[in-house]
């Protein structure tokens, strides 16, 4: 990789390639990846299951749930178990929120595809950027990943839940906003749910509806703060990835 671009910035794609191939060369090891696929989700849905406890011992029935999608098991274990709900007829509206820099549901294919660069994967069918996708280094690392998990795709495919994209300075606008009212840096990858959350009150606001709105706290900043300074000093840029890229990407994939 480095060889064809020194200047590579790498992937989640590269990484799990990497780790990949370093299990495979002891047979002592195994490897699990940690998001994408479905049992992670599937697990990942105590998280849900939690959050609607916490709604009804509140008396609350949520009207919007939202979250950040890097590889899909924060938010597929966020919002799975409220699913039901919604195709026996329930009005709730599920948000993935992801980066424009890595626009996996809002400019991909839903095609098959690996889960790693190289190929050493199972094909996946997912939205996918192409599994050769190297993103730009925004701050976000966590949701730079080429491919969504094959469940949520195919949640996505059928229009149960949709998607929406951000540049990563109004997100971090939001994360400041939060930051101040609540008195916790959010995570890059979470200020991108935040940033939905707001909009998505405003918008009640403006329609002068009441919304119960529930989004996925996944994580803090704290181990951010260089990329809040950069963002602060006005340092850093705005990126949309290029839909001519995804459509060369996209020739590279296997057909099946």
């Amino acid at each position: 990789m480095l060889a064809q671009d020194p200047d590579s910035y790498g992937s989640l794609g590269i990484a799990i390639s990497e780790a990949v191939e370093d299990a495979a060369k002891d047979e002592r090891a195994k490897y699990s990846l940690g998001s994408v696929l479905n049992h992670v989700l599937l697990h990942q849905t105590i998280v849900g299951l939690e959050t609607k406890k916490q709604l009804e011992i509140a008396g609350e029935s949520p009207d919007i749930l939202i979250g950040c999608v890097g590889g899909g098991s924060n938010f597929a274990g966020f919002f799975f178990p409220f699913v039901p709900e919604k195709l026996k007829g329930k009005e709730i509206e599920f948000i993935a929120v992801e980066p424009t820099a890595c626009p996996t549901f809002t400019k991909g294919k839903y095609l098959y595809d690996y889960g790693d660069t190289v190929g050493l994967t199972p094909l996946l069918k997912m939205f996918t950027l192409g599994h050769n996708f190297v993103p730009a280094p925004i701050h976000a690392g966590g949701l730079r990943y080429h491919g969504d998990a094959p469940l949520l795709s195919l949640l996505a495919h059928h229009k149960v839940m949709s998607a929406v994209a951000y540049h990563q300075n109004p997100v971090f606008e939001s994360a400041l906003i939060f930051a101040q009212s609540e008195g916790i840096i959010p995570a890059p990858e979470t200020a991108h749910a935040i940033k939905c959350v707001i909009d998505e009150a405003i918008k009640a606001r403006e329609e002068n509806e009441e919304k119960c709105i529930v989004f996925n706290f996944s994580g803090h900043g704290y181990f951010d703060l260089s990329a809040y300074e950069k963002f602060l000093a006005k340092e850093l840029e705005d990126y949309e990835y290029p839909q001519e890229e995804i459509e060369e990407a996209i020739k590279e994939l296997p057909q099946v």
